[in-house]
């Protein structure tokens, strides 16, 4: 079986976040221990797992998330990357529909490459600032922002260097969004320099969950978007994850829907033995 690593949210290798995507040759589901099993071996951020839907289904194929610990509802930069994968098996720009945990997500491949995705934006809110998230991030937060169904916080900085500094304390973080329910928590501030080439930062983390750091979060950016269109008076506009390995998400605000748009590149291309299925 086919199985490929695939950087996502970046035009070069060693860069953006890095997903295994396995497109299956069946109708249903293997066994979920199976993938659970496969996703501990590639140990990455994201293992996608997909089969073909027949025609006339709501959607063209199913796709399930798995990272090394949970079975994840929701994630961007995987979907990013096994719609990269299909365009590649193709060669042709177009849409492809996803049957997930979260609906049905749309992936669209541009001539140039480009894959953008159209989800639905996150309902946000204004919360009172968790109370020990400070401490936990080391930086206090100016204000926080809830995002329904998404379950992130966002903690809204006033200065992108203070996102860009934060060592936050794992346990304690881990603590505090167990005791609340929250998936992630998304530190974020507008860029300190109009001309950088982006309009805001980001860092996602959600050590609860086996992810100390994640390197460039799609779903996220389905609560970013929103936020800080809203804040800049733009509906298009480009967000940096700084992460060590950092990624661009161009996003753009389209009613109740957000398109997030970027590259992605294959690093490595081998065969998972069926034998150990």
């Amino acid at each position: 079986m086919r199985i490929r690593i695939i950087d996502a949210f970046t035009e070069r290798p060693f860069a953006g976040n890095p997903a295994a995507v396995c497109l299956l040759d069946s109708d249903s589901w293997p066994d979920e221990a199976w993938m659970r099993d496969v996703a501990k071996e590639t140990n990455l951020p994201m293992t996608a797992f997909a089969y073909p839907l027949p025609q006339g289904a709501d959607a063209d194929w199913a796709l399930r998330w798995f990272n090394p610990f949970i079975e994840e509802n929701f994630c961007g930069h995987a979907t990013l990357a096994t719609a990269y994968a299909l365009h590649s098996d193709r060669g042709t720009p177009g849409s492809v529909r996803f049957s997930t945990r979260s609906g049905i997500l749309i992936a669209h491949t541009g001539e140039d490459g480009t894959v953008t995705l159209d989800f639905p934006a996150a309902r946000l809110r204004a919360i009172p600032v968790p109370e020990g998230l400070g401490k936990a991030l080391g930086a206090e937060p100016e204000a926080a922002v809830g995002t329904g169904t998404l379950r992130d916080a966002l903690a809204i900085f006033g200065d992108e260097a203070v996102v860009r500094s934060l060592a936050p304390d794992f346990s304690a973080l881990a603590e505090v969004t167990r005791r609340d329910d929250i998936r992630g928590v998304v530190a974020t501030a507008a860029a300190s320099d109009p001309s950088s080439g982006y309009d805001f930062v980001s860092r996602f983390f959600s050590p609860a969950d086996g992810i100390p750091e994640d390197s460039v979060t799609g779903s996220a950016h389905t609560a970013l978007a929103p936020y800080w269109a809203e804040r800049l008076g733009r509906d298009e506009l480009t967000g940096l994850q700084a992460s060590a390995r950092t990624g661009l998400v161009r996003v753009a605000v389209r009613g109740d829907r957000v398109h997030l748009t970027g590259r992605a590149v294959t690093v490595i291309d081998g065969e998972l033995l069926d034998s150990f299925k």
